[in-house]
């Protein structure tokens, strides 16, 4: 049976970068929400190696407040890598995320916990139903959201939320790279949370800075999807999908070879001049096959030998932690 080695209560995790002005006024308003609940919490901000004045506000707001933490990067390494060091650190029996711009609200925190502890779901997810964003980039959120949704079978209307509560285990137990923060509750299922809810929340307009997104992550969430989706599938098993389609692939090739050369035998038997193999363009889609299919079988087959190695993908060089 599953033991809770947590500590506190509640971590709350900000992952950050270059919000100096929205520091202090974020770090307040949670002070306001969370004193009250008389509840043992930590607070902890993962500067993702902010070229602002950012680190320096969170040490400066840490001196003022027992229940702040922090951790710095060397350099930016994205999102996804401040919640996995923030995984990491938190003690909380239920931890939340959110953004540190101000645009996710601390008022939702008390719920999200409660529906935690009281309704048992793993994760509970925020849901920006009305949002203040530009369309250009609500409507790709909105593409990936329905895209998510069809392919994992999770009926989540706002996957990329940054306001999220979970259970203690699930952040523990997944393992969030590269730009899979936004494929959290996908990553949470596949390790076996399986229940999973949504709350709508409030979002407020951008007050301070600009915004992060861009083309480049659009791009990047995508092909990040379609690797999530593979590793649910096949991460234990690669052999299954290029085995499967390495052996179909050269089957396909070896009979239609096969044809050419019974129908050359054919020819002969018959005491007719039979053609030349090499001139049926049949004959090079056939090689082709053979060949595609062996290269496919020996990928799965390395697959398998480097899945064997777990790879050790999330270690990033951090300068300073309190």
């Amino acid at each position: 049976m599953y033991k809770n080695p947590a500590t506190l209560d509640l971590s709350v995790i900000v992952p950050l970068f270059n919000e100096e002005e929205s520091l202090p006024e974020l770090t307040a308003w949670l002070l306001k929400v969370l004193e009250p609940l008389s509840l043992s919490f930590e607070i902890l901000m993962v500067d993702d190696g902010s070229s602002d004045g950012s680190w320096q506000v969170v040490q400066q707001l840490a001196k003022d407040t027992p229940q702040l933490r922090g951790l710095r990067f060397r350099r930016n390494y994205g999102k996804s890598a401040a919640l996995h060091c923030g995984f990491s650190e938190a003690k909380g029996a239920v931890v939340i995320t959110m953004d540190a711009d101000l645009q996710d609200s601390p008022d939702e925190i008390p719920e999200l916990r409660r529906m935690i502890l009281e309704e048992n779901f793993d994760l509970v997810s925020g849901w920006k139903k009305k949002r203040h964003d530009p369309l250009g980039k609500t409507i790709p959120s909105r593409l990936f959201n329905r895209t998510a949704r069809a392919v994992s079978g999770i009926k989540l209307h706002d996957f990329n939320c940054g306001l999220k509560a979970y259970r203690h285990e699930v952040v523990k137990t997944i393992e969030v790279y590269g730009e899979m923060h936004r494929y959290i509750p996908i990553l949470a299922k596949r390790a076996g949370f399986g229940r999973i809810g949504e709350k709508v929340v409030r979002h407020r307009e951008r007050k301070y800075g600009t915004t992060k997104f861009g083309i480049e992550r659009f791009i990047k969430g995508f092909l990040d999807l379609l690797s999530v989706m593979f590793i649910s599938k096949f991460g234990h098993r690669p052999m299954h999908l290029f085995g499967s389609l390495g052996t179909l692939t050269f089957v396909v090739g070896f009979f239609s070879a096969l044809w050419l050369g019974l129908r050359k035998l054919w020819y002969v038997s018959q005491h007719v001049e039979a053609p030349l193999i090499t001139t049926s363009p049949y004959f090079y889609i056939s090689l082709t096959c053979m060949i595609l299919g062996t290269q496919l079988f020996m990928t799965g087959f390395v697959a398998e030998l480097v899945g064997r190695m777990r790879p050790d993908r999330n270690q990033y060089q951090i300068e300073e932690k309190f």
